[in-house]
C-alpha cells in the first residue's frame, strides 16, 4: 500500500508539472498574459520529463499508468484553478482511470 501511495504521489506531482507547463502558455496565447510566463512553463515541462524518468518500469508502462493520475489531477485543476464544478461523471471517470493506473502499476513483476 505504501508503494502505491508513493507512486500516486509521484504521478500527481508529475501531472501538476505537466499541467502548469501547458497552462502557462495557454494564458499567454489565449488571455494575452506576459510572454515571460513561457520561461516557467518550459522549466515546468522539463521537470515533468525528469519526473517521468524516476519510475523504475518501462517508459511505455509508466506513461500508461501515469495517464490515469493525469486525468484525476486535471479534474482537480479544473475545480480548484478554473472554478468549474465537477460532475458525477467527472468523478466516476477519474475513479475508473485511477483503478486502471493501479492495475497497471501494481501488476506482478513476473507477468508476461
Amino acid at each position: 500500500m505504501i508503494g502505491l501511495l508513493k507512486l500516486a504521489g509521484l504521478f500527481a506531482l508529475t501531472a501538476v508539472a505537466e499541467i502548469v507547463g501547458c497552462y502557462l502558455p495557454w494564458l499567454v496565447l489565449k488571455q494575452g498574459r506576459s510572454a515571460w510566463l513561457l520561461l516557467p512553463a518550459a522549466l515546468s515541462l522539463a521537470a515533468f520529463a525528469w519526473l517521468l524518468t524516476l519510475h523504475p518500469t518501462a517508459a511505455g508502462r509508466t506513461y500508461a499508468a501515469y495517464g490515469g493520475m493525469y486525468i484525476a489531477v486535471a479534474l482537480v485543476w479544473l475545480r480548484v484553478v478554473d472554478g468549474i464544478a465537477l460532475t458525477r461523471w467527472d468523478i466516476a471517470g477519474a475513479g475508473v482511470a485511477l483503478v486502471g493506473m493501479a492495475i497497471i502499476a501494481l501488476q506482478p513483476a513476473s507477468s508476461p
